[in-house]
C-alpha cells in the first residue's frame, strides 16, 4: 500500500461509511475511481485541481512547485485507489495526503538550505483570497488606504511567516471551509489541538500584519512559534 496507507483510518461503522457514500458525491467519484473508472479520476482532478494548486502555491516555500505537488497529490490518490474506504468527506482525506506532500517538499528543501521566505511566483489569481483570509483570520483591518499591489505582498509574507502546521490550518479553514473536526483528521490532530493552532496563527497573523496595517512597517518575519 505504501506511504498513502497511514491517512486511512481503520475503525469506521458500517453505518458511516453508508453515510459518506450518500452524502458526498466526490466519495462516489473516488469509489468509482477504486473500481478503475478513469472517467471518474477525471472529474476529481477537474474539480480538485486549482484548489489544490492554490493551497499548495501557499504550502510550499517555492511557489513554482505548486503544480507539480498537485500532480503528486492526485498520483498518490490513485496509488491507493484499491484501499479507499469512505471514512471520511472526500476533500479531508485529499487534503491530508496535500498536507503531507507538501510537509514533505518543504523538509527537502531545507535540507538542501534553499528554504525562502519571499513571495512566491505566481500571476496574482490567489492574492485577493488570500488577503481576506489573512485579514479576516487576524481581526486586522486597515486603518489607512493600502496599495493593493503593496498589500498583496505584504499579505503573502505574513501568511508565508507563519510556520508551516499554522499556514495549512488557517488555509484548509478559510480556503475550504473545513471544521475543526475535518482538519483535525487532515493533519493527525485532536479537535482540540486544532482549535489551539487556529488560535495561534490568528493572533500570528494580527502581530505580523499590524505595525504594517498602522504605520507602513513591513513585516520582518513571523512570531516565534513552532506550534
Amino acid at each position: 500500500m505504501g506511504e498513502t496507507a497511514r491517512y486511512i483510518p481503520v475503525a469506521v461503522s458500517e453505518s458511516s461509511l453508508r453515510n459518506y457514500e450518500l452524502f458526498d458525491p466526490d466519495v462516489r467519484l473516488m469509489l468509482r475511481v477504486r473500481d478503475d473508472d478513469a472517467s471518474a479520476f477525471e472529474e476529481l482532478v477537474l474539480r480538485y485541481q486549482s484548489r489544490l494548486v492554490s493551497i499548495l502555491h501557499h504550502l510550499v516555500q517555492r511557489g513554482g512547485q505548486a503544480e507539480d505537488l498537485a500532480q503528486e497529490v492526485f498520483l498518490r490518490v490513485y496509488r491507493a485507489r484499491k484501499h479507499y474506504r469512505p471514512d471520511a468527506k472526500f476533500s479531508t482525506w485529499l487534503f491530508t495526503i496535500a498536507n503531507n506532500v507538501a510537509s514533505n517538499a518543504n523538509r527537502s528543501l531545507a535540507r538542501r538550505r534553499e528554504v525562502h521566505v519571499s513571495a512566491p511566483a505566481g500571476d496574482g489569481s490567489a492574492a485577493a483570497p488570500l488577503e481576506q483570509l489573512a485579514l479576516a483570520a487576524s481581526g486586522t483591518m486597515p486603518a489607512r488606504r493600502l496599495d493593493k499591489a503593496e498589500r498583496a505582498e505584504v499579505v503573502r509574507q505574513a501568511v508565508g511567516a507563519l510556520n508551516d502546521r499554522q499556514r495549512m490550518a488557517l488555509l484548509l479553514s478559510k480556503f475550504e471551509g473545513l471544521s475543526y473536526a475535518e482538519i483535525a483528521e487532515a493533519m493527525g490532530l485532536s479537535v482540540q489541538a486544532t482549535k489551539s493552532l487556529l488560535s495561534r496563527a490568528r493572533d500570528n497573523l494580527r502581530q505580523i500584519l499590524e505595525p504594517y496595517i498602522e504605520d507602513g512597517s513591513r513585516p520582518a518575519g513571523g512570531p516565534s512559534d513552532d506550534n
